[in-house]
């Protein structure tokens, strides 16, 4: 029976030293994500826009017309954006 508690206990340990390594690997990846965006910052690039474009980038086309699709909508029911013209 100790023999069963020491598998569960040695499995325990090496899902939390796995999750470990990952946090400090993601850590690492978010710190040089981080350095990139420092580096387009001081070539002049906008890095909320950067941020933006990813993000966009990540949808695929569908998800993005309708979201673009979605915000025209709003955005001319708001008054900020002229309608678009009926033919």
């Amino acid at each position: 029976m100790s023999d069963a508690h020491g598998v569960a206990r040695d499995q325990l340990r090496a899902f939390i030293e796995r999750i470990e390594r990952l946090e400090e690997e993601k850590k690492t990846i978010a710190d040089d994500i981080k350095d990139v965006y420092g580096e387009a910052k001081s070539m002049g690039f906008d890095t909320k826009i950067l941020r933006k474009v990813i993000s966009i980038r990540k949808q695929d086309h569908d998800e993005r017309m309708e979201q673009e699709a979605i915000l025209d909508t709003y955005l001319q029911a708001l008054g900020m954006v002229p309608a678009a013209a009926e033919e």
